[in-house]
């Protein structure tokens, strides 16, 4: 009889620990006021034409991104975390800006939600509520808490952030994709706290 473990070499294998998720973070999510829908390549200039406008990243830590070649990057990034959404205007069926999940932690079982804007003429309709309550709802299914990353000097988000009543955890520098770092203010909301109404 052979003994392979003489003649084989001794392996040893080392593998590193991979964060599995047993969800998605780019399902299909809708209600009566919009559709979040997996964010694909092909969707690109419908999202620049939103995106294109200077007044949407005013009070974003990148106010550049309304040039094509600084949305380009902005936009591979979505791609890229394979957790970006178009949101959609169910009863027009236009594109009215892009959010995503991002930065899953299973140690922690936490998520973020950011990269979100809308163009201007989805301001003042509770769209970014009705956005947020969508993927809360959801995402509370897997997770404990979700981290938003807010641009300190974002008035807009930080009110809506509030109105979410989401916990405000301090500054700190974040660097979005293919960016500097930038302050940002941290907010967070636990499973527990969050009434899905």
């Amino acid at each position: 009889m052979i003994n392979w473990s003489e003649l084989l070499p001794k392996l040893s294998f080392t593998f590193e620990k991979i964060e599995i998720m047993n969800f998605s973070i780019q399902p299909t999510l809708e209600n009566d006021i919009v559709s979040l829908v997996p964010l694909e390549k092909h969707d690109f200039e419908e999202l620049f034409e939103v995106a294109s406008d200077p007044k949407v990243w005013e009070q974003h830590p990148n106010k550049e991104r309304y040039k094509r070649e600084v949305f380009e990057n902005f936009f591979q990034g979505a791609m890229e975390s394979k957790g970006a959404f178009l949101i959609i205007d169910q009863e027009t069926e236009e594109a009215l800006g892009s959010t995503r999940f991002y930065d899953y932690n299973e140690k922690d079982n936490s998520i973020l939600i950011g990269y979100t804007f809308y163009g201007t003429k989805s301001w003042g309709k509770n769209i970014n509520s009705s956005v947020k309550k969508l993927m809360l709802d959801y995402i509370f299914e897997f997770v404990d808490k979700v981290i938003f990353h807010v641009g300190k000097d974002n008035i807009r988000s930080v009110k809506a952030m509030t109105k979410l009543g989401a916990e405000n955890l301090g500054e700190e520098e974040v660097a979005y994709f293919g960016e500097d770092s930038k302050t940002n203010i941290v907010f967070q909301i636990k499973k527990e706290n969050w009434k899905s109404e």
